[in-house]
């Protein structure tokens, strides 16, 4: 009988529907060392998983990544889950994984880490971006526990500090799985009541505890709260990415009711100050005003209003005639200015000129004839002198060059 003979894609084939039928491939977590990480320019990251015993190889597509809170490098103890499948392009098996995650406690820290340099370089950490604490405010807002130690100590030291101020709180799920979008739930409530400060944090505990207020959902929520927002995570040693990320971090709740709430006898003492400063600005001014009325008194008594009537008449009178005798003055130059303007237009009056001897010629159209060169021989011109007119017809034009008057040039 002849054997069958199989090309290498059935018998790749073949070996892939074993893999799939096994339940183990298809869903396995292997835990190993990094070696040869790869970040591929479309995405992908490709890594070989090994032990002391042996080597596998390792993909982590572009549309798993968004699980991945740390940057993967080699030497790095990680657990990978996803499955077993065969590459057929390449005739060998790989581990195609669904999540990766830091093996142990260093998982935290590194998330922690790179969390944190992310914002950073987002610029969420900027002082400028820092709201100032308001220092009179008459609602707190709180985010965290209704029941633990941290509300106690807030309460206790808002209402010793100044019990006229009223608290608002918002009964946070502050660890676990669903606490960080309590949290971000709690921080938009708040601000839409328009409180005028807020506390966001919990007391003491564990990294795992406090672990939700290192997420990104809750940093940006603070970030982007119109509200000035005090961190207050634990205990004075603990520091979260909501510390970096408000605009002020206080090492304790009580503390951060320290800082948020005024203390109101400091603020009556104040009160009393300036209270007492502007009495004895009022006085001093009451002082000033009633000398200078005694001032103005005393200069009424020697100055008489009739006086004072008389002597205003008196230089109403004084002024009328002074006005009198400017109107006077300024219409005898304008008179004089007239006389000589007159003089000088009958100088330039052509019936003046008339009246001495002078005539002129006009054209038939009445153009005064200055030149021959306006007429020609027979045309008719009228002749003007002081006591009428002669009507003349020009029989002759001769040019002539008359030198004038004063001029050396003819």
């Amino acid at each position: 009988m002849e054997r069958k003979i199989y090309t290498v894609a059935e018998v790749n084939a073949h070996i892939g529907t074993m893999f799939r039928r096994n339940e183990t491939l298809r869903s396995i977590s292997v835990k190993g060392e990094v070696s040869g990480c790869k970040y591929h320019p479309s995405g992908h990251i490709y890594f070989t998983l090994k032990d002391t015993s042996g080597v596998i190889s390792c993909v982590l597509f572009l549309k798993n990544r968004g699980g991945l809170r740390f940057k993967m490098a080699d030497g790095q103890q990680v657990v990978v889950d996803g499955e077993v499948k065969v590459y057929s392009q390449a005739g060998k098996y790989q581990l195609y994984a669904s999540a990766v995650r830091r093996e142990g406690a260093g998982e935290l820290f590194e998330r922690y880490e790179q969390l944190k340099r992310e914002l950073e370089e987002r610029g969420m950490f900027a002082q400028e971006y820092k709201r100032p604490i308001s220092q009179y405010i008459r609602t707190l807002g709180v985010v965290t526990a209704s029941t633990g130690a941290a509300i106690r100590d807030i309460i206790n030291v808002a209402g010793r500090r100044n019990p006229y101020v009223q608290i608002i709180l918002y009964p946070a799920i502050v660890q676990g799985e669903a606490a960080a979008v309590s949290i971000v739930n709690g921080i938009r409530a708040l601000e839409r009541l328009g409180v005028d400060t807020m506390i966001v944090g919990r007391g003491g505990g564990s990294v795992e505890e406090l672990w939700a207020f290192n997420e990104e959902i809750v940093a940006q929520a603070i970030f982007d709260c119109s509200i000035p927002i005090i961190s207050a995570v634990g205990h004075e040693t603990d520091t979260s990415i909501a510390d970096f990320v408000a605009d002020m971090r206080a090492p304790t709740p009580s503390a951060a009711a320290e800082l948020a709430v005024y203390k109101i006898e400091d603020l009556q003492d104040r009160l009393a100050g300036y209270a007492g400063a502007m009495q004895n600005a009022i006085r001093r001014t009451i002082g000033a005003c009633r000398r200078e009325a005694e001032h103005y008194g005393g200069q009424l008594k020697y100055l008489s209003p009739v006086n004072r009537i008389h002597m205003k008449r008196n230089q109403a009178v004084f002024l009328e005639e002074r006005l009198q005798k400017a109107m006077e003055k300024r219409l005898q130059d304008s008179r004089h200015r007239a006389e000589l303007y007159i003089e000088q237009l009958r100088g330039l009056s052509p019936l003046d000129k008339l009246s001495q001897g002078y005539a002129y010629a006009a054209d038939s159209a009445g153009a005064t004839i200055a030149s021959i060169g306006q007429v020609s021989v027979g045309d008719e011109m009228r002749v003007y002198v002081k006591d009428g007119s002669l009507l003349a017809r020009i029989t002759e034009k001769r040019e002539e060059i008359y030198m004038a008057k004063g001029d050396g040039k003819p």
